[in-house]
């Protein structure tokens, strides 16, 4: 009797074991896939509230709103990636519309007597130089002055936002459409153009998305990376090029961030001192959304790109069924604290 009772136990700890196992790996997939989970559960509620929100149209409008803070979402993933974070985003995207803004206007030469009009490709490019210079300096402060990220961030936040209003005395460059006696037309066209009925703007998200994709999986860079984010003392003994490394990814945030302010006063056909306020807030909540981690070395561009999706589908739904921007804030914030908290679950417990 007693032999066959120790059978029955040994016959069942095993299978306890495979049952707890399989609702182990269960929890762990939702809980790693649960950008995309989300993404279905709006997509399928404000379906069911709303007749005009599963189209193909309504689809391909929202995904255009998404593309204004995916961008700088991406450059705050390989930020975050670091171990670091990027407040300056949002006042970097505004004053990279303000300066395609203010070249689109005319460059006025005194000392030549002549008005300047570069060509919007010009104009594009030194927007993006604009972008790189703001994440220079970031970079530099925090590698190699070791100033905190947060700390310099934050400064170059008001300092960006403060330059963009200096340019501007606070009014905003209007009808940016250019002239074509002048040569500089073609602004609107990463605003309203399409290619094969996608908007251009996200064709360049989606662009942008792949190609930071293949650098993080398939470069040293990406190995860098990931490596510096998860143990930066290691890595260095290692023999990665920390400081370069740190440098890199905040020069790739600021072009990031200006590649969104082009396209945003492109489909505005405007700029405006003010644009991007608190889009970096948006572009860390797609990124925690997404599922990296804010102590860095975990995270990817997939998830990320599903992120600024939630956020983008979930915003645009509640203005179509109607409900109050105050609402809509509430939601926006209840979703990032949930991520956060999921976030906790997911790496809460693994040293970094």
């Amino acid at each position: 009797m007693t032999d066959r009772t120790q059978s029955l136990n040994v016959t069942a700890k095993p299978a306890a074991q495979a049952g707890a196992s399989k609702g182990t790996n269960l929890a762990r997939l939702l809980l790693e896939g649960r950008a995309f989970i989300a993404l279905l559960v709006i997509i399928a509620v404000f379906s069911f509230l709303s007749p005009n929100y599963f189209s193909g149209s309504n689809f391909l409008t929202m995904a255009s709103h998404v593309a204004i803070f995916g961008l700088p979402a991406i450059g705050m993933l390989l930020v975050i990636l670091n171990g670091g974070i990027d407040l300056s985003v949002g006042s970097t995207l505004g004053l990279a519309g303000v300066c395609a803004g203010f070249m689109m206007q005319g460059i006025n030469l005194e000392a030549l007597g002549v008005v300047l009009y570069l060509p919007v490709w010009a104009v594009a490019i030194l927007t993006l130089v604009v972008g790189a210079l703001v994440g220079l300096v970031n970079g530099v402060l925090i590698a190699w002055f070791r100033v905190p990220a947060f700390v310099a961030t934050l400064g170059t936040m008001y300092v960006a936002r403060g330059i963009a209003l200096l340019m501007t005395n606070g009014l905003t460059y209007n009808k940016l459409s250019g002239s074509e006696t002048l040569g500089n037309t073609g602004f609107d066209w990463l605003g309203f153009n399409r290619l094969f009925n996608v908007p251009i703007g996200v064709v360049v998200l989606l662009a942008v998305a792949l190609l930071c994709g293949f650098l993080l999986s398939r470069t040293a860079f990406g190995r860098w990376l990931y490596a510096s984010g998860g143990n930066e003392r290691a890595a260095d003994l290692s023999g990665v090029p920390v400081k370069r490394v740190k440098i890199s990814v905040y020069v790739l945030s600021g072009v990031c961030a200006a590649m969104a302010g082009l396209v945003l006063a492109s489909q505005l056909t405007s700029a405006g001192p003010t644009a991007g306020t608190t889009y970096e807030l948006t572009a860390i909540a797609a990124v925690v959304i997404g599922g990296a981690a804010l102590t860095g070395g975990r995270g990817n561009v997939r998830g990320t790109l599903l992120g600024a999706f939630v956020i983008g589908f979930l915003s645009d739904g509640l203005v179509i069924i109607g409900v109050s921007a105050y609402w809509q804030t509430v939601f926006t914030g209840a979703v990032i604290v949930l991520a956060v908290l999921l976030n906790t679950l997911q790496y809460g417990r693994r040293g970094r």
